[in-house]
């Protein structure tokens, strides 16, 4: 005879992550000033995906991917897991560049493309894109049409 494992999977609260503003995203800036109050200033690539309710409430953020001074794997499986398992309807994604410029690398928009494709197919769209650079600049990818 043999065993096989018969498995739970659930969605865990870490922390709770304090927030001067409004949990719902309106624009690319209420997304951006999430992020970079979350990320903060960090000396490498960190990749996160916030999970949003039908009316675009942050219910949830998770970090993806910590990576080196320019670059950070992200996996499409890593970004929709939390969204999956809290029932998203909608994420954006966004990450930091240590460099302060947040102009989209080539690497950037591949990544944000195959998003947007398994999105399509998980029926969770991905809004937006945000690259945080220096405080105050960010690039919205959807507003500069790269998605």
């Amino acid at each position: 005879m043999t065993a096989i494992n018969v498995v739970r999977i659930e969605l865990i609260k870490e922390r709770n992550f304090k927030y001067s503003g409004s949990r719902q995203v309106r624009s690319a800036d209420d997304a951006a000033s999430i992020l970079l109050e979350y990320i903060g200033n960090t000396d490498r690539e960190e990749f996160v995906v916030m999970v949003l309710s039908t009316k675009h409430y942050v219910n949830a953020l998770n970090t993806v991917s910590i990576g080196s001074l320019d670059a950070s794997l992200v996996h499409p499986r890593e970004v929709f897991k939390p969204a999956i398992l809290a029932n998203a309807s909608d994420i954006i994604v966004g990450h930091f560049h240590p460099s302060g410029d947040p102009t989209p690398s080539p690497e950037d928009i591949a990544v944000t493309k195959r998003l947007v494709e398994a999105g399509h197919m998980l029926g969770i769209s991905v809004l937006d894109h945000i690259i945080i650079g220096d405080p105050g600049r960010f690039t919205s990818m959807k507003a500069h049409g790269l998605m």
